[in-house]
């Protein structure tokens, strides 16, 4: 039996069970459940458990616990890999696995090696990924950081999950925020210059723009002192925003993102995608005209109200913009689009799915990911910051400070929907404090482990020059079952696009191996007693620099 396999045998168990159930006329084959098994919180409730008759019995309209009766009584354990099931509750069943079969299992991490952990449920789907999106106005700052490497790891998941993943970056270099930008860094163009200049509050802050400011005045001189500001600003715009672009990708790239795709929302209006689109809504009755404005019937498609599409000024809005470029996607052949925003564009969804189901798209292949915010602290006390006066710690400046690990790991270290406290002095902490420093160090000490047996004669042994049973400690048996559950979280964290499902699992994992340590020898005198430890915490390490490698953080082998 394959280690990878164990949650999806048992899943295979209680479906035969449901068959048969079904077969002698106790439950509706038509009504049978997707089977969900999850290990419990609580240890003494098994090691896996399934609310399969709870849901079931709201279809059927019969007692759980009845249902449940039939499930466990109808189960057939042809391989002996049960120790026993239990009803619990209102209908819970519970599954407890033989202690001797956890072992047996971990032949699977030996074989499938870096491998271990990716698997198939992807199917080959075409999935994009867009994250980060950021106006191209300014540096990225923490903010952004977050939602860039949530955006990341979701991706690398999915990978490991069998999708074909694409990373795009859509840019948003259109509209009122650029030519603030242009008029920005021509203000304090003209400023360098000595003329004096009454800056607008709502142009850019900061002393990136006094920068680029400087640079097109190095390059450039005093070519457009004189100019018009209608003919100069636009000069202005094109060259802070690519110059701003490219700083950008400079900095995801030291953060270790890398997109495949760069979309400009300039590309929709050259190829007239956005105008296309609401004549398409027009033909279907779907856009009507009111205090001078054009709306699209949103509230047709569940959204709590109609929205705005083409502004009295005859410009369309950044809403009719995203329409085009969402239809864009799946007309690229995705087959399942997975966006990264903001919590603050949370009531943005609605009219998004709206928009999706207006052109007959299900609302399935279109995921929103929400991101909450982060404050930084540092000595214990936040960091002030204000993106509109141009204070701000950019994301760059962080990967500079903590290192790449330290903040990609740590920034994964709460669900993306949860507010964040990164501090930055316990980032850089090179203790057990340290979360990342925590799991490397894991990492590093069995890699030592495995070098000292070496230096004492011991060949790493494969599993079958190892006895399993006996590995018998209550910590060894947590281990074996922790690395067994490892092809789980990742597929968990694919369905659920939950990347910091796989931060708590090397959490809890580095903190039982270091446990298990510290108390017990690896080499002993018994050298049966110390294969198998070699090998146990061999695949340990396997699962702990695969679970890494997803997140995009290095497994060191010496600290």
């Amino acid at each position: 039996m394959q280690g990878y396999d164990m949650k999806h045998r048992l899943i295979e168990m209680i479906r035969a069970s449901l068959d048969a159930c079904a077969a002698a006329g106790i439950l509706d084959a038509g009504t049978l459940p997707y089977i969900e098994l999850e290990a419990p919180r609580e240890e003494a409730h098994g090691d896996y458990a399934t609310n399969a008759a709870m849901i079931l019995a709201s279809r059927v309209k019969k007692n759980p616990r009845k249902i449940a009766e039939s499930i466990v009584g109808h189960i057939s354990d042809r391989e002996g890999i049960l120790q026993r099931v239990e009803i619990a509750g209102p209908g819970f069943i519970n599954f407890y696995v033989k202690e001797e079969t956890w072992a047996g299992l971990l032949e699977e991490v030996e074989r499938l090696g870096e491998g271990y952990g990716r698997s198939g449920i992807g199917g080959g789907l075409k999935a994009m990924v867009e994250f980060v999106s950021a106006n191209p106005t300014g540096p990225l700052h923490v903010g952004h950081a977050r939602g860039a490497v949530i955006g990341d790891v979701i991706a690398n998941i999915l990978g490991a999950s069998g999708y074909a993943v694409t990373r795009e970056y859509y840019v948003n270099d259109v509209g009122n925020q650029m030519n603030n930008l242009g008029r920005s860094v021509y203000y304090r163009y003209l400023g360098l210059r000595g003329r004096a200049v009454d800056f607008p509050a709502d142009c850019y802050q900061g002393d990136y723009i006094v920068d680029l400011a400087r640079e097109i005045l190095d390059r450039e001189g005093d070519r457009y002192l004189e100019a018009a500001a209608d003919e100069a600003v636009p000069f202005f715009t094109d060259y802070a925003a690519r110059a701003i672009m490219a700083g950008i990708q400079d900095d995801l790239r030291a953060f270790g993102v890398v997109f495949d795709t760069y979309f400009s929302e300039k590309d929709l209006y050259k190829k007239d995608a956005v105008a296309k689109l609401l004549e398409d809504l027009k033909r279907r009755g779907l856009i009507y005209e009111a205090d001078e404005a054009l709306w699209f019937k949103s509230t047709q498609f569940g959204d709590e109200k109609d929205r705005v599409v083409v502004r009295e000024n005859d410009t369309p809005t950044y809403f009719a913009a995203d329409i085009a470029y969402h239809q864009d996607k799946f007309d690229r052949g995705f087959d399942l689009v997975i966006d990264v925003w903001g919590a603050d564009h949370h009531g943005y969804i609605p009219r998004v799915y709206a928009s999706l189901e207006a052109f007959g798209r299900e609302r399935e292949r279109l995921k929103i990911v929400l991101v909450q915010l982060v404050s930084l602290l540092r000595h214990g006390k936040p960091v002030a910051m204000s993106t509109r006066a141009g204070e701000f710690v950019t994301l760059r400046a962080v990967v500079d400070e903590v290192g790449r690990d330290a903040a990609r790991y740590n920034f994964m270290m709460r669900r993306s929907d949860s507010h964040l406290d990164f501090d930055l002095d316990l980032a850089k902490r090179q203790s057990n404090e340290n979360p990342v420093y925590y799991v490397q160090y894991a990492h590093a000490r069995i890699s030592s482990i495995l070098r000292t047996a070496v230096e004492k004669g011991f060949a790493i042994p494969r599993y079958p020059e190892i006895d399993p049973a006996v590995l018998t400690l209550t910590e060894e048996v947590a281990l074996i079952k922790a690395v067994i559950r490892y092809p789980e979280v990742v597929e968990a964290a694919a369905r659920t696009l939950e990347p910091h499902r796989l931060t708590f699992y090397l959490n809890d994992l580095a903190g039982t191996f270091h446990s298990y340590y510290n108390k017990n020898r690896v080499i002993s005198e018994d050298p049966t007693l110390s294969r198998a430890r070699l090998y146990l915490v061999r695949c340990i390490g396997q699962a702990v620099r695969n679970a890494l490698a997803v997140l995009g953080v290095t497994a060191p082998e010496k600290m």
